[in-house]
């Protein structure tokens, strides 16, 4: 049984629309908050690109109207489900900005988890893209993805990924965080988190992102620096795998 589904999320940041433009429509601003990797070719009917490990998902640029209106759809799958979206960019008095998601589609199968998901987890990325924002404009990251190993429910695996970065109890932003990666000293604040699926853990030079949902954690990570991509990804393939051992 399919289902069509709207969600629409606004958020006001602080920063401006063409600041906020560059980071939801181009491929290395994308990569900078969101999951994955991102390509956008820039014009109505140019494709876009969204690429994980083992998954690619094709889209088709829909809107194109800088700096106010961006907007894509997803190649629907052979059961018809697909997801469309649209940012709509408003500049605010005194630089800032007003945001608005609405994202929709049809969903196919056991929807309404999908739909729990998605009502969840975007606030969480929007979030993400208002610290990236505030505290690394004009930088543009290196996206670094990472899968732990199965666990037998998602409270085991978040329990796990609190404990391995050094925190106990009830998480909440502002919280301290300090661990070691391949022997480096990892030091930051808890910016975003929703218990037992998203913790984000902002650093100087990075805004790490653990995500998890039916018993795994992976890494949706944005590094700000020169770093090689795929070292990256296996020195923390190689720590998750550590932390659940």
């Amino acid at each position: 049984m399919s289902h069509e589904f709207e969600l629409t999320h606004d958020i006001d940041i602080a920063a401006t629309p063409e600041q906020v433009w560059d980071a939801i429509a181009t491929g290395p601003g994308v990569d900078s908050w969101f999951m994955g990797s991102t390509e956008i070719e820039p014009r109505v009917g140019g494709r876009g690109s969204l690429t994980m490990p083992g998954f690619t998902a094709e889209s088709t640029i829909t809107a194109w109207e800088p700096p106010h209106r961006f907007a894509y759809r997803a190649t629907p799958g052979e059961d018809g489900a697909f997801m469309a979206f649209e940012y709509l960019v408003e500049g605010r008095d005194g630089g800032s900005t007003a945001l608005r998601l609405v994202h929709s589609g049809i969903m196919t199968g056991d929807w309404e988890e999908q739909y729990d998901a998605l009502r969840q987890g975007n606030p969480l990325y929007l979030r993400t893209l208002e610290q990236y924002l505030l505290h690394f404009p004009g930088r543009t990251a290196v996206p670094v993805t990472a899968f732990g190993p199965q666990q037998s429910d998602q409270e085991r695996a978040w329990d796990g990924i609190v404990g391995a970065v050094g925190l106990t109890g009830r998480v909440s932003e502002g919280d301290k965080v300090e661990f070691t990666v391949d022997g480096q000293a990892v030091v930051g604040v808890v910016d975003v988190v929703l218990d037992p699926g998203f913790l984000g853990v902002r650093t100087d030079d990075a805004l790490l992102r653990f995500v998890g949902g039916g018993g795994m954690i992976l890494t949706g990570h944005h590094v700000f620096a020169d770093i090689d991509r795929e070292a990256a990804e296996r020195t923390w393939s190689e720590w998750l795998a550590a932390v659940y051992a």
